[in-house]
C-alpha cells in the first residue's frame, strides 16, 4: 500500500523573516554560514529593539506575548528583564562599553523601578518567588559586565535596594541541581559591591552558601566533562547553557579574585573545570548536524539557539590550552565559530524570530504545548546565552579564523563514537548530515525508578533532523523509538527506570572507520503508569500508580548509519512486542509502504518505510515474525502537524526467545541513490541460544551478544 504526500523537513529553510538590515554574507571568513562578528551584533540589536514596546511603563518588565508560567505573569515580566539584560550586556560589553542603539537605558530605568517598593512595575522577590532567584543571576552578571555603564550611575538608594533583594538569596532554599550556579554568580555578584558580603556580618553565611553550592556541583560531575542536572541520569542541554556557561563567567567576575585569596576557590579547581568544558565542548561539536540543527533532546528546548552556548563559551575560556589531544582539532576557533553560527543560522532560515522579532514558545513556529509549565512567554530569551560569544574582540581568533568543517563534515573523524557519561552512542552519516544518538544512560530518572517515560529523555534514540513528539497523546503511550510490551487496553510499555549494562564502541580490527560498532544496552522492566498528572510537568516522566511487565534485553547496534536492534525476553512476554523507528513530521500525510512495497525488490524483508520532504524513516524486520505498521498522529509536534512513525509488532514472545529488526533514519535524497540505506544488505542475526546473538555483517565484521548473560542490576 502506498499513500502520497509531502512536507517540508526541517532541513529546508523557509528564510521566511529574515533579519532586516543584516549585512551582506561573509563566503571567505565564514564559507559555510557566512556569518561573522556584525551578523551576531546586528541579530542581538534586533532582538532587543523589537521587545521594547512590550516593556512595561518604568522598563521593569518585559512580558511578550504568550502562556504565563507557573510562577505568575509579574515573575514572567522579571524574567523578560532579567534574560534579556543579560543579552544587551554581552551585546555593549563584547562592544567595550560602546551602546549606539541605547539599550542600556532601558535597563537603567528598569533597574531602579524594579527595586522601587512604589512602582507599579516592581519585581517579585526572591524571598517569595523562586523564579526570582533565577532571574536574579541573570541580572547580577549583566550587572558586573557593564559595571561602568549600568551600576555605577544608579542613584546610591538604588544600588541599596538591589542589594537587598540580593540578598535574599542567602539562607534561602535552591532545587538540587544547575540552580546552584544562581545562588554562586548572586552571592559573587554581592561580595564585590558590599564589603559585608566578604568580611561583615553576613559573610559567614554568604560563604557556607557558596561552600554548599560548589560542592553540590562537584556531586553532578561526570566523566569527560558532562555534568548531570542533579542526582538523576539527566543529561540534556543543560550542559551547555548552566554548566558550560556559568563556571566561566564566573571567573571573570570582579568578584572572583576575592574567593581564590579567601579559599573558597583554589586555581586548581579553575584549571579542572577548563579541562571539563575542553572535553564536553569536543563531544557537544560532534552532535551538530550539517545543517545546524541541534539535538532534539531534554527540556527546555524553547531557548532555541542556546545550544550554541558551550561554543564561544569555549573560546572565551582559552580551553584549547588545556584540552587532550584528540580533543585540539574540534576546539580550533573556526570549527567552534562554525558550531555557533550554523546553530544560530539553522533558527534564522528557519523563521527565528519571527515577523515581529519575537521569540516565541516553541521552536521554528509557536508551539506551546513545548512549554514546561515553569515556562513564560519571556522564557525563551534564555536564547541569549548564545550571544556569550559577543565577549570575545573582534580581533580574537574565534571571530577571525576562517570557518571549519564540524566532524560530521569531516571525512576523517569516527563516524561512531560513544559517549559514556549521558549513555549514547553517537552515530553520523556525512552524505546526509544527520547526527543520531542511541540512548541507553539518560531517562531523567534513576536506575529502578519507574514512571512514565519523559518524550524529551526515556526514547531509545534522539537526532538532529527528528523530533520526538512532545504533547498530548505523545506523553502515554510512547509510540515513537521505544521497544514496548503493548497490552490490549493501556498500549504501548514504558522503559522508564531501565538498567544500563553497556555503551561503547566494538573495533573489528579493520582501518575503515565504516567498521565500527557502537553498541549499547540496557535491561527495562516494560511497565504501564496511571499518571497522577495534578503536578508540574518540569520535563521527567509523571508518576504514578504502575502495573508491571516483562523485562526485555534490548542491544542496539549502530554502523555507518544503519542500526540493528536485538531484543531478548528470557521469560517471555504475555503481550506482543512493539520495535518503533524514527517519527517523520510533517504538514501533510507522509508517503509510506508496507508489506512487499518495503523491499522494493531488495534482499531485506517487508518493512516500513516512511518518506516525507527530505526524511526518510524505515524499519523491517531481522530476526522473528514481525508485522509492519503505522502509526500517525497530530498535534504531537512542533516541526509540524502531522507525526507518522513505522512500527514491527510481533506475537507474544515465548520465554528466550529473541527478535531483531533494522532500523534506518536517513536524508530522503540518500535513500533515492543507490544503494540506498533502506535497500542495503542486511547484516545476518542469529540467535544461538541462552541469550546469546551473533551479529555479522556482509564484509565478515562480526559482533556476539551475550544477552542472556547480562547481569541484574
Amino acid at each position: 500500500m502506498i499513500v502520497s504526500g509531502a512536507h517540508r523537513s526541517r532541513a529546508e529553510p523557509c528564510r521566511a523573516h529574515p533579519i532586516p538590515d543584516l549585512p551582506p554574507a561573509d563566503r571567505e571568513l565564514s564559507p559555510h554560514t557566512g556569518l561573522g562578528r556584525p551578523h551576531w551584533e546586528r541579530v542581538a540589536d534586533h532582538l532587543l529593539v523589537s521587545l521594547r514596546p512590550l516593556a512595561s511603563e518604568n522598563c521593569a518588565r518585559i512580558t511578550p506575548p504568550g502562556p504565563v508560567s507557573s510562577s505568575g505573569v509579574e515573575s514572567d515580566g522579571l524574567e523578560g528583564f532579567a534574560r534579556t539584560f543579560l543579552l544587551a550586556a554581552f551585546r555593549v560589553a563584547g562592544a567595550q562599553g560602546e551602546d549606539p542603539h541605547g539599550h542600556l537605558e532601558l535597563y537603567r530605568r528598569g533597574l531602579e523601578a524594579g527595586v522601587d517598593p512604589e512602582a507599579p512595575d516592581r519585581w517579585v522577590r526572591p524571598s517569595t518567588h523562586g523564579q526570582a532567584k533565577v532571574e536574579a543571576a541573570s541580572i547580577a552578571i549583566a550587572l558586573d559586565l557593564t559595571r561602568a555603564q549600568t551600576w555605577d550611575l544608579l542613584p546610591p538608594s538604588t544600588r541599596d535596594r538591589l542589594i537587598d533583594w540580593f540578598a535574599e538569596v542567602i539562607g534561602s532554599g535552591y532545587p538540587p541541581n544547575n540552580w546552584a550556579w544562581f545562588r554562586i554568580v548572586t552571592i559573587t555578584f554581592l561580595r564585590s559591591v558590599d564589603h559585608r558580603f566578604r568580611t561583615g556580618e553576613l559573610a559567614a553565611a554568604a560563604s557556607a552558601d557558596l561552600r554548599d553550592a560548589l560542592a553540590l556541583h562537584e556531586s553532578f560531575a561526570r566523566d569527560g566533562g558532562w555534568f548531570s542536572d542533579g542526582a538523576k541520569r539527566s543529561f540534556d542541554h543543560y550542559g551547555t547553557w548552566a554548566f558550560a556557561l556559568y563556571p566561566t563567567i564566573w571567573t571573570r567576575m570582579r568578584g572572583f579574585p576575592g574567593l581564590l585569596e579567601d579559599g573558597v576557590v583554589t586555581a586548581e579547581d579553575v584549571q579542572r573545570s577548563r579541562e571539563r568544558l575542553a572535553g564536553f565542548t569536543a563531544d557537544a561539536v560532534g552532535l551538530v548536524g550539517a545543517d545546524g540543527g541541534p539535538l532534539m533532546q531534554g527540556r527546555s528546548l524553547i531557548y532555541r539557539m542556546a545550544t550554541a552556548t558551550p561554543f564561544g563559551t569555549a573560546a572565551l575560556a582559552e580551553v584549547q590550552q588545556v584540552a587532550l589531544t584528540e580533543d585540539r582539532a574540534r576546539l580550533r576557533p573556526g570549527v567552534l565559530r562554525r558550531a555557533a553560527s550554523s546553530q544560530l543560522a539553522h533558527f534564522m532560515e528557519h523563521g527565528v524570530p519571527d515577523a515581529d522579532g519575537l521569540l516565541s514558545v516553541g521552536w521554528f513556529h509557536e508551539f506551546a504545548p513545548m512549554a514546561q509549565t515553569y515556562s513564560g512567554s519571556a522564557s525563551p530569551y534564555w536564547a541569549s546565552k548564545a550571544f556569550v560569544s559577543l565577549l570575545l574582540p573582534a580581533d580574537h581568533s574565534f571571530w577571525t579564523a576562517t570557518e571549519e568543517p564540524l566532524p560530521i563534515e569531516d571525512p576523517s573523524a569516527p563516524r561512531v563514537e560513544a559517549l559514556p557519561a549521558p549513555g549514547w552512542i553517537v552515530s553520523r552519516t556525512p552524505d546526509d548530515g544527520i547526527v543520531r544518538v542511541l540512548n541507553h544512560g539518560t531517562d531523567n530518572g534513576r536506575a529502578g525508578l519507574e514512571s512514565m517515560d519523559s518524550p524529551a529523555y526515556a526514547r531509545t534514540g534522539y537526532s538532529t533532523a527528528t523530533c520526538p513528539p512532545l504533547a498530548g497523546a505523545a506523553l502515554h503511550p510512547p509510540h515513537d523509538r521505544i521497544v514496548a510490551e503493548v497490552h490490549p487496553e493501556h498500549g504501548p510499555s514504558h522503559r522508564a527506570g531501565f538498567t544500563s549494562l553497556r555503551v561503547d564502541v566494538h573495533r573489528s580490527g579493520a582501518s575503515d572507520r565504516t567498521a565500527r560498532v557502537g553498541v549499547g544496552i540496557t535491561r527495562q522492566h516494560c511497565h504501564w503508569v496511571d499518571p497522577d498528572l495534578d503536578g508540574h510537568d518540569h520535563g521527567a516522566g509523571f508518576t504514578g500508580t504502575v502495573q508491571g511487565g516483562a523485562t526485555l534485553i534490548v542491544a542496539e547496534l549502530v554502523r555507518d548509519g544503519q542500526e540493528i536492534s536485538v531484543v531478548h525476553a528470557p521469560e517471555g512476554t504475555e503481550h506482543p512486542v512493539m520495535l518503533a523507528g524514527w517519527p517523520v513530521t510533517g504538514s501533510e500525510d507522509a508517503a509510506v509502504a508496507l508489506d512487499d512495497d518495503a523491499a522494493d525488490g531488495a534482499e531485506a524483508s517487508p518493512g516500513a518505510v516512511v518518506v516525507g520532504g527530505a526524511i526518510c524513516s524505515a524499519i523491517t524486520p531481522v530476526l522473528g515474525e514481525l508485522v509492519p505498521t503505522i502509526h500517525r498522529e497530530e498535534g504531537t509536534s512542533p516541526l509540524g502537524p502531522i507525526v507518522t512513525i513505522p512500527q514491527l509488532r510481533s506475537d507474544p514472545l515465548p520465554a528466550g526467545a529473541v527478535i531483531a529488526a533494522r532500523t534506518v533514519l536517513a536524508g530522503s535524497a540518500r535513500c533515492d541513490r543507490a544503494p540506498s540505506p533502506v535497500q542495503a544488505p542486511t547484516p545476518d542475526v542469529r540467535d544461538l541460544g541462552g541469550g546469546l546473538v551473533s551479529v555479522r555483517w556482509a564484509d565478515g565484521t562480526c559482533l556476539d551478544l551475550a544477552l542472556g548473560q547480562a547481569p541484574e542490576a
